[in-house]
C-alpha cells in the first residue's frame, strides 16, 4: 500500500490504488467480415492465444478474470477484470487487439472503475450509534453481541468490496447508473442522513436476494461517463429481472436513479465461450 513516509512527506507517484482495485468491463462484438480473412490455421492459432490471454490463471493475467457471452444485439463477448495496476488491465485489451482474432473482435463498449465501500456502510462506531438510537443498552452483553458480530461481518464486507472473488455463477449483467440532478430531485442536495436513510432502504431490498443474486458495485465518478458501474450475478436468470425491478421502487432507485445500457450475459470458461460464439 502506497502510504506517506514517517516524516510527513507525501507518497510517491503512482497508478495503483492505495486501497482497492481497478476494474474495467469491454463488450466485444465479432466482425464476420475480420473472421473471414483468417484461413484455418490462423484461427484455431487465435483461438488458442484468446483462450490463454482470457484464461484467468493465465501469463501476465490480471488479479480477476471473468469472460462471458452477451445476450442480443449490443455484443457478444463480455469481460470484467480487476486489479490494482491499471496497466495490466490495459494490457489485457491490446493482447486482445494484437492477437490473430484481433481483427475480428470490435470493441463496442467499455467501462472502466474501481472498487470502493460505500459511504453509506456504517462503521463499527457509526453502528453503534444506530444501536443506541433505537435504544439499546451499550452496557449490556447483547449490545456487546451485535457489535462484534457487525464488526465481523463489516470486515468481510470490506474485503469483498475492495478486493472481490467473481462468483462462477452463469447468469451476469452489468450496467452504468447516475444519482440524478434534476431541480426537483437533486440527490447531491439532499443532507447525508437523509441519503443514509434511503440507501439502507435500498440495501435492505437487496438483502431479501441473498443466496439468488450477488453484486459488485463499482465506482466511476471522474472515471467514466456514469458514476457506478454495478454487476449482477445471479444463480438463475429470474432473480436479476427480480432484483432490479424490486429495487426500483425504493426511493433512492425511483426518485434519484438514472440507468444506463444492460449487458445480460452467461459466464462461461474461455474456450466454451468462443466456442459458442463460433471463432
Amino acid at each position: 500500500m502506497n502510504r506517506p513516509a514517517a516524516s510527513g512527506t507525501p507518497p510517491a507517484p503512482t497508478v495503483r490504488m492505495t486501497d482497492g482495485w481497478h476494474c474495467l468491463h469491454l463488450f466485444y462484438s465479432v466482425r464476420q467480415d475480420g473472421l473471414e480473412m483468417l484461413d484455418g490455421d490462423e484461427r484455431q492459432e487465435g483461438r488458442a492465444q484468446l483462450v490463454e490471454i482470457l484464461s484467468p490463471n493465465g501469463k501476465g493475467a490480471p488479479q480477476r478474470l471473468q469472460a462471458s457471452v452477451v445476450a442480443g444485439h449490443k455484443a457478444d463477448l463480455a469481460i470484467m477484470a480487476l486489479d490494482a495496476d491499471p496497466l495490466v488491465l490495459d494490457a489485457l485489451k491490446h493482447r486482445i487487439r494484437a492477437s490473430p482474432l484481433g481483427t475480428a473482435l470490435e470493441l463496442v463498449y467499455s467501462f472502466v472503475s474501481i472498487t470502493e465501500v460505500s459511504e453509506y456502510v456504517p462503521t463499527v462506531e457509526q453502528y453503534a450509534e444506530r444501536l443506541k438510537s433505537e435504544g439499546a443498552d451499550p452496557s449490556s452483553p447483547a449490545f456487546a453481541a451485535r457489535l462484534k458480530a457487525y464488526e465481523d461481518r463489516e470486515a468481510v464486507m470490506r474485503k469483498q468490496r475492495l478486493y472481490p472473488d467473481l462468483p462462477a455463477w452463469p447468469v451476469t449483467t452489468f450496467y452504468p447508473m447516475n444519482k440524478i440532478r434534476d431541480p426537483g430531485a437533486n440527490w447531491y442536495t439532499e443532507p447525508f442522513s437523509r441519503r443514509m436513510e434511503m440507501m439502507t432502504e435500498h440495501g435492505k431490498s437487496g438483502m431479501t436476494f441473498a443466496g439468488r443474486v450477488t453484486q459488485l458495485i463499482t465506482a466511476s465518478t471522474g472515471f467514466d461517463d456514469f458514476e457506478w458501474g454495478v454487476t449482477l450475478w445471479g444463480r438463475a436468470p429470474e432473480p436479476i429481472k427480480e432484483i432490479v425491478y424490486t429495487m426500483r421502487f425504493d426511493e433512492a432507485s425511483a426518485r434519484y436513479a438514472e440507468f444506463g445500457p444492460f449487458y445480460l450475459s452467461y459466464v462461461m470458461p474461455p474456450a466454451d465461450a468462443l466456442r459458442q460464439l463460433r471463432l
